[in-house]
């Protein structure tokens, strides 16, 4: 076996934490002693034991002389809990085997120093492709203090969400709808306007098949706080919080109308009449907030994408056709006024839902 081998098996490991370590990265780790896999472990939650922790443990006294894979570069520094490299050369691993550096700029390389420096031979950039889209999410909030943003949208082939009646139930399958759930698990919020919840008054909480599941924070845009009282995104039981985003003009005698159990409300500064979402982006990262699905609709995907705060995109589309021009269009607003001035993407992977297909790609920077 070589060490791509196990170090995919650590990557295997660490997905298993998705949806539970925000704000930690995903990690996950195998020691192998003479072939053999002695001990595995993952990040569980924020504020647990690290991977390295769990797999050493497992291992015991075969961990002396061993080798460790771990996705990411040990931890050097005391967060929630001690440095993860303490741990690693108190048990007398011979090696480590690191995926990719620590992306945080403060730390990076600290870990390996430190190992190298107590004699614990190590190698990097095994698997790294790979380990830095797993943890896209966490690289960009470390680095910028923002959250990743996915944009998904369901869509016909001519590229309608909905019917010029409003119906979009429902534009995917079941499958594509599935998979949509495991997009939410995994993100600390959801995104959308004012108008989805008027038009569909949608719950936006997650439900996977057979095992449990973490509702995100919701996140509405509404200007002028419109959203009805009897909203089902405001009356449901969640231990997830809803965020209401409004503009500064909105007065706090109108917020009395609202329910506000579980419910906060931010201000948002304005910009050419709608709410500024790049500025928005630093205020969410400030509370926390590391990753945000945006769901639409239409005005929200085009004032995402018109804000630049995109980083990704899931477009599901299933085999119908509008067949006209009247229908709900994917984004509204304002468009490129040429084909070069365009939004473009690159790492394009596409996947079957049943009888739909998803596009997923990565908006290129400027």
């Amino acid at each position: 076996m070589n060490d791509e081998h196990y170090m995919q098996m650590a990557l295997d490991l660490a997905v298993q934490g998705r949806g539970c370590t925000s704000p930690n990265p995903l990690v996950g780790a195998v020691v192998v002693k003479n072939g053999i896999v002695v001990g595995r472990g993952f990040h569980q939650f924020a504020g647990g034991a690290h991977a390295e922790v769990h797999a050493i443990d497992a291992a015991g006294d075969a961990a002396r002389g061993a080798t460790l894979y771990v996705n990411l570069e040990p931890c050097n520094h005391t967060g929630r809990t001690p440095p993860c490299t303490h741990k690693i050369v108190a048990a007398g691993l011979q090696r480590v085997v690191m995926a990719m550096r620590d992306p945080n700029p403060q730390v990076a390389g600290g870990g390996a120093g430190f190992l190298e420096a107590q004699g614990v031979e190590t190698t990097c950039g095994v698997c790294e492709e790979q380990a830095l889209g797993l943890n896209e999410v966490f690289i960009k909030y470390i680095r910028t203090g923002r959250p990743f943003v996915t944009a998904k949208c369901a869509a016909t082939l001519d590229g309608r969400m909905a019917t010029r009646t409003g119906d979009s139930k429902w534009v995917t399958g079941e499958e594509s709808r599935a998979f949509v759930h495991e997009l939410r698990h995994a993100v600390d919020a959801i995104m959308v306007g004012v108008g989805t919840i008027a038009a569909d008054d949608p719950l936006l909480t997650t439900r996977l098949q057979g095992r449990p599941s973490k509702d995100p924070i919701r996140v509405i845009l509404d200007t002028r706080l419109q959203i009805a009282p009897t909203a089902r995104v405001l009356n449901h039981c969640s231990e997830a919080e809803t965020i209401l985003v409004v503009g500064q003009e909105t007065s706090a005698s109108v917020r009395t109308r609202l329910p506000l159990k579980g419910v906060r409300v931010i201000e948002g500064e304005i910009r050419d009449g709608l709410l500024d979402l790049d500025r928005l982006m630093n205020q969410l990262g400030r509370m926390g907030v590391t990753s945000i699905l945006i769901e639409g609709g239409g005005r929200t995907l085009g004032s995402a994408f018109r804000a630049g705060i995109v980083d990704k995109i899931c477009f599901f589309y299933a085999p119908l056709l509008s067949g006209g021009d009247d229908g709900v269009p994917i984004c509204s607003g304002a468009g490129a006024e040429t084909m070069q001035d365009c939004i473009r993407l690159d790492r394009i992977h596409t996947r079957r839902f049943g009888d739909d297909v998803m596009i997923e790609g990565y908006v290129i920077r400027n």
